[in-house]
């Protein structure tokens, strides 16, 4: 007992109503908590209902310290992150009707700061999954789904044409079937390079360099099918499952020493995922691809390209598979260019928007953010002062077009490295 309370007669202790301590009231209604503050007033059934799926355990994880806010692409354009993905559904949203489902583009900035390794890489495509299989899913990613299956690529295209932008390449671009022999690299074209008209342009300049380093080269043609990746990380695992067995199937069928693919989200498939199947290839992103050959590269780049470049870094290449420099070698060795770096760059680089399926998702996200993550990535090419916007993702070239029209930035160029190396290379 403290020291004099024994003395104080029962009912004789009063409060005064204010009292005041150094100009501070310290009363009893201030300062005395008097019964216990309710923390929950919800059930975290929705929470729980994430974390039991497989892949979706770590949401529970999460102990709201906000680091992932600060680097979520989406939250700076608008309302969005882990940690508020898990204090909804902790007080009650269903994330699997949600639109925030379809707003994470799977970019792994908020994992490489995430010091309870809250995965939205397994938790995002595992609950897409279960609303795929409810049939919960936007229209326009519906569509990719379906005419991915049926075309065996999402843009709709028919197979059969999937070899014709060969056609404007300008050299020779063998078929691997037509060859009846091995060959030292199959590459893997995409669909991007091989249907969108920018993509095309890429891949045209691939085959020139591939052709001028003396590459002994390979494609699948009309055998080649989308690497599925994209499809998988929005939710179709069985439409993934499907285009990896057929392109292993087809991928056995020749002899080649290594692959190389044009697109990063191919290249994240090929190297991490198509293992899990049984396929193991060595696999290269064809920036890695020609800074093996710089040697030969760098006397073919004779035509200066006097311009302020900026890269950007794919999420795909660069977080989820720790390639940075070899594109930024790339450009270096391209004469006349200065090379300016944003703010977001490398590990902390900015999203485009097309990863996680986002690429098939615009008119869904434009809904629930202020402007689309290209829009902004454009903007700070802008601010840079770049004249170039340089990339080696397919996705990319055709986003940040489309996002400097709408922002006004029509003066920034956007090239994939492949077509500022081709542009050098001409006499």
């Amino acid at each position: 007992m403290a020291v004099g309370l024994d003395k104080i007669e029962p009912g004789k202790i009063t409060e005064k109503e204010h009292l005041v301590v150094e100009g501070m009231d310290i009363s009893g209604h201030w300062n005395r908590m008097f019964e216990p503050r309710v923390l929950t007033e919800y059930t975290v059934d929705n929470l729980e209902k994430v974390a039991a799926l497989p892949g979706g355990e770590s949401l529970m994880w999460c102990y709201g310290c906000a680091k992932c806010t600060a680097v979520c692409p989406v939250d700076i354009v608008g309302d969005y992150s882990p940690r508020k993905i898990h204090r909804r559904t902790q007080t009650g949203i269903d994330l699997f009707s949600s639109p925030d489902l379809w707003l994470c583009t799977t970019c792994m900035n908020c994992l490489r700061v995430c010091p309870k390794e809250v995965n939205m890489i397994q938790i995002m495509p595992a609950v897409r999954e279960q609303a795929v299989l409810e049939g919960n899913v936007p229209p326009e990613l519906q569509k990719a789904f379906e005419d991915t299956a049926k075309h065996g690529n999402p843009l709709g295209q028919p197979q059969r044409k999937r070899a014709d932008w060969i056609k404007k390449a300008g050299v020779a671009v063998p078929i691997i079937k037509d060859l009846k022999r091995e060959v030292d690299i199959l590459w893997y074209v995409g669909s991007y390079p091989s249907y969108h008209p920018r993509g095309i342009d890429a891949a045209s300049a691939a085959a020139r360099i591939f052709n001028a380093l003396g590459v002994d080269f390979g494609i699948l043609g009309i055998e080649e099918k989308d690497d599925g990746d994209s499809q998988r990380l929005a939710g179709e695992k069985g439409l993934f499952e499907m285009l990896a067995e057929e392109n292993i199937a087809t991928f056995g069928k020749y002899e080649f020493n290594r692959m190389v693919v044009t697109g990063p989200h191919e290249f994240n498939a090929f190297k991490n995922e198509y293992p899990k199947l049984g396929a193991d290839f060595n696999v290269l992103h064809y920036t890695r691809f020609l800074v093996e050959h710089l040697d030969k590269l760098k006397p073919l780049l004779k035509k200066p390209i006097n311009l302020k470049v900026t890269f950007h870094d794919p999420c795909y290449l660069g977080r989820h598979n720790g390639e940075y420099e070899a594109p930024r070698e790339l450009l270096r060795a391209i004469p006349g260019i200065e090379l300016v770096e944003m703010g977001r760059c490398r590990e902390n680089g900015y999203c485009c928007g097309g990863g996680g399926g986002g690429m098939w998702l615009d008119s869904h996200t434009k809904d629930h953010t202020t402007m689309r993550l290209s829009e902004r990535r454009v903007r700070e090419a802008a601010e840079y002062g770049a004249d170039v916007l340089a990339v080696c993702c397919p996705f990319e070239v055709s986003r940040f077009e489309d996002a400097a029209k709408s922002t006004g930035n029509d003066k920034l160029m956007v090239r994939d490295i492949l077509e500022l190396l081709d542009e050098s290379m001409k006499e």
